[in-house]
């Protein structure tokens, strides 16, 4: 048995759970309580909450997992994905109406021509949460790249249904402003995977009709405010990670504009602005390598209603923004906050995170 299948064999057989709460740590909302929900995941990605109490966790490895107060057990009928340098199984979306249709949404790495390019699939969870069924390929970008990098990945469903999807620009710099490739965009379309007519570029000459705004770098973190408007955030390269309000046709600048440089320390494009091309609502420098991302209901913290809050790769903490201009004004820090990688408002407004350092998924609440 390879040590790979021994820790999937070890994590469907015992349960993790009732774990005794971290010691509390002081935020601007008082002290906060965190329970380890659930541990021993490997590149832990994303999850999401089913309406019954359950949660669906991704591992980039290409591993989907269900936890329960009982314990947590492998979710088969996941086709092979291609966990090379940053891919591999990412995002997993819960739609508003899973309990009629079922339906779970992820986004994967998948094997193309060229290498390999992010792709949106539809799969049914089965009556007793065992297996996905009818796996469906909705979307994969025109083309892929052989790099490991940037796969973007993140999905929101919009209040009409519609989905929005986050594409990395694979590494490939220049195809962020080339409206006939995806790379570096986020696009729009419905659940069938059919182009909604009212999107920005259909119709235009060699465009991309699924494209709904372009220029992006590498956006892993999205998520819908209380208007119902779409933000995300996006590595940049040597500083210059922004938050984003996403806009219809808008284009986001790179690599033509940035607030960061190249890791070799030169110029990226022509500079910080550029006429026709957006300004971030916000920007890191240096970079926090963000990833997660959430605006928060005000449920349990009334105080934090509408606050946005990013998971940091980089610095193992979360941010908790505000304002206008919006600016960071709390960092979220202890033991259990290591390269955040997902963050997401629970059903009873209390906030969980998924720590890769951990390799765990955490609930914040708080303090008794």
């Amino acid at each position: 048995m390879t040590l790979r299948k021994l820790r999937i064999f070890l994590l469907s057989t015992f349960a993790l759970v009732g774990v005794v709460p971290a010691l509390a740590f002081e935020s601007s909302q008082g002290d906060l309580s965190i329970t380890k929900m659930a541990e021993g995941f490997d590149e832990p990605w994303s999850f999401g909450f089913l309406p019954d109490g359950t949660v669906l966790i991704t591992e980039r490895w290409g591993t989907l997992w269900r936890h329960t107060t009982s314990g947590q057990h492998q979710v088969r009928g996941v086709p092979e994905v291609v966990s090379s340098g940053q891919g591999g199984l990412l995002d997993v979306m819960i739609p508003r109406d899973f309990a009629t249709t079922r339906q779970v949404f992820l986004t994967y790495s998948k094997a193309q021509d060229s290498g390999s390019g992010t792709a949106l699939a539809v799969a049914r969870l089965s009556e007793n949460g065992q297996r996905l069924l009818d796996w469906q390929d909705l979307f994969e970008m025109t083309e892929g790249s052989s790099g490991g990098r940037h796969f973007g990945s993140r999905i929101v469903e919009a209040p009409d249904g519609k989905l929005f999807v986050t594409i990395g620009e694979r590494g490939d710099r220049p195809s962020a402003q080339d409206l006939a490739r995806e790379n570096g965009s986020v696009i729009r379309i419905n659940r069938d995977g059919s182009v909604p007519s009212d999107n920005p570029f259909v119709g235009v000459e060699d465009a991309q009709p699924e494209i709904w705004s372009y220029g992006h770098r590498n956006p892993q973190g999205a998520t819908l405010d209380q208007d119902g408007m779409l933000w995300v955030n996006e590595h940049g390269a040597r500083g210059g990670d922004e938050v984003n309000l996403v806009r219809k046709g808008a284009n986001y600048g790179w690599p033509v504009i940035s607030y960061g440089r190249h890791y070799t320390g030169g110029k990226i494009g022509e500079g910080t602005t550029k006429q026709g091309m957006e300004q971030p609502q916000y920007y890191w420098d240096p970079s926090i390598a963000p990833s997660g991302m959430m605006i928060y209901s005000g449920r349990l913290w009334s105080e934090w209603k509408g606050d946005i809050f990013v998971g940091s790769l980089k610095f193992d903490y979360i941010a908790r923004l505000e304002g206008q201009p919006l600016d960071e004004v709390e960092q979220l820090k202890s033991n259990e906050t290591a390269r955040v990688r997902d963050i997401r408002e629970a059903p009873d407004g209390s906030i969980w995170f998924l720590s890769v350092g951990q390799g765990a998924l955490f609930r914040m609440s708080p303090k008794p």
